[in-house]
This record gives structure tokens, sequence and C-alpha cells, in this order.
């Protein structure tokens, strides 16, 4: 009879800890989110009067999403620059975040390279972009967005010309994104700068680009490496390049142009003379 009591005691001891435990996360949580929300009102003295308040929407939103609040944007200030990469994010830090930008008016930049964002995370960067009108240059690299994310995305900077520069590489991006990046390249004529490097913008992809790339007139700068633009894709590329009057910067490299690509590329240079700098490697 020994045997089933002191088994039955052990269970009670663990389920004790066990709830110990959950009562000791839940004040240091609560603990945790009341210094912050301090921390958040005393910076209204020595900080713009809006600033104080983004702070504590900013965490009340990650509470209502159980995520940790990035401790460096509680003292962003008015730094025109906010850098957090490689963070761990995830959808729902992103639209945790996405409270507080929309009504930013100091951040220009904005880094969220690596963060794990996925489509989700990405409709949540669309609903800022779609409302705030400082941010200029965003970095979303590495955060497989996938085509549903971009779509978004782009639907977002059709509506906001003062984005300039935008680094999606390394976002899964396939041939069904194409369709989104062209409409993207006829629409907003305020991008310079777009970044789609390490993809999967295949053949197909370049068939797609290459018309809407000649139609383009704000890209002075495009990034395209280590994708697979070949094929017709990299001759319909070449001839949109040949139509294009503003693209200054260009790399290509690493996509498989193959002889074809690389005589149609040449053929573009004849009649292109605004580009100034190319790579093909």
């Amino acid at each position: 009879m020994k045997g089933p009591c002191k088994e039955s005691t052990k269970n009670e001891d663990q389920e004790g800890e066990a709830v110990a435990t959950a009562q000791a996360e839940a004040l240091e949580a609560k603990n945790f989110w009341t210094e912050d929300s301090h921390f958040a009102l005393e910076t209204e003295g020595t900080h713009g009067l809006g600033e104080p308040i983004m702070s504590t929407v900013y965490l009340e939103s990650c509470q209502a999403r159980s995520v940790v609040p990035a401790s460096c944007l509680l003292r962003q200030g008015s730094a025109s620059e906010l850098n957090l990469g490689h963070r761990g994010l995830g959808p729902q830090g992103a639209w945790a975040l996405a409270s507080m930008l929309t009504s930013n008016l100091y951040i220009k930049r904005l880094d969220l390279q690596d963060n794990g964002l996925c489509g989700a995370g990405a409709e949540a960067l669309a609903d800022v972009l779609c409302k705030n009108s400082i941010i200029s240059d965003v970095d979303l690299s590495e955060n497989q967005i996938g085509a549903a994310g971009l779509q978004a995305l782009c639907a977002a900077l059709a509506l906001n010309p003062a984005v300039q520069k935008m680094r999606l590489g390394g976002n899964r991006l396939e041939e069904k994104a194409a369709q989104h990046l062209a409409a993207l390249l006829l629409l907003h004529t305020g991008l310079k700068s777009l970044d789609l490097s390490y993809n999967q913008l295949n053949d197909v992809a370049g068939e797609i680009l290459g018309p809407a790339l000649a139609e383009n007139t704000g890209l002075t700068e495009l990034n395209l490496r280590w994708n697979h633009l070949r094929g017709l894709g990299a001759i319909a590329f070449a001839k949109g390049l040949e139509a294009n009057i503003f693209l200054k910067v260009l790399d290509i490299s690493h996509n498989g142009f193959g002889d074809s690509g690389a005589s149609a590329i040449g053929e573009a240079l004849k009649a292109n003379n605004v580009l100034e700098e190319l790579n093909m490697r």
C-alpha cells in the first residue's frame, strides 16, 4: 500500500511545482509589462508627445498577441532608422510592430531581414505601408514571404510613392510572384531600387518581367542575381532592358543566361545608352 501512496504524493508534488512555476511566470510577465509600460510613459518628458503613446500601443499589442517586445524599439525615440534584423519576430511580432509603425513619424529606414515573417507578417507590413508615408527604405529579405505576401506588399506600394528602396532577396519568390512584380513596375514610379536576389524567378518570370521593365519609369537600380532567368525568359528580359531609359545599375549574375541570353543583352546595350553598371558573372 505504501508504493501507490508514495507515487501519488510524488505526482502531487510535481503538480504543485508546475502550478508554482506557472504562477511565478505569470507574476514575472505582469511585472515585465508593468515596468515597460512605466518606462514608456516616463519617456514623455524626454521625447515627443506621441512617442510614449506609440510605445504603450506597442506594448499592449505585444501583450495581446503573447509576443516579447523588442526593447530597442521602446528606446527608439526619434531615430530615423529601426534595425530589428535577425530577431525572430515571426508573423505575430510583425503585427504587434505594425500597431506602432502605422502612426510613426520618425522612422524612414526599416530593417526586418531574417525574421520569419512569412506571408502573414508581410501582410502586416503592407498594412503599415498603406498608411505610413514616412518610411522610404524597407529591408524584408530572407523572410519567406512567398507570392501571397508579395501580392499584399505590391498592392500597398502601388498606393505609397514614398518608398524608394525595397529589398526582397531570399524570399522564395517564384513565377507566380512575377505577375505582382510586373504590376508594381508598371504602377510605382517612386521606387528607385529593388533587390530580388536569391529567389526562384525562372524563364517564365523573365517573360513577364521583361515587358514591365520596358515600361518602368522609376527604377535606377535592379538586383536579380542568383535567380533562374534563362532561355526565352532571358531574351525577353534583355528586350525589356533595351527599351528601358532609366535603369543605371543592373545585376543579373548567376542566372544562366547562356549564349542566347548574352547575345540578347549585347543587342540591348547597342540601343541602351543609359545603363552605367552591369554584372553578368
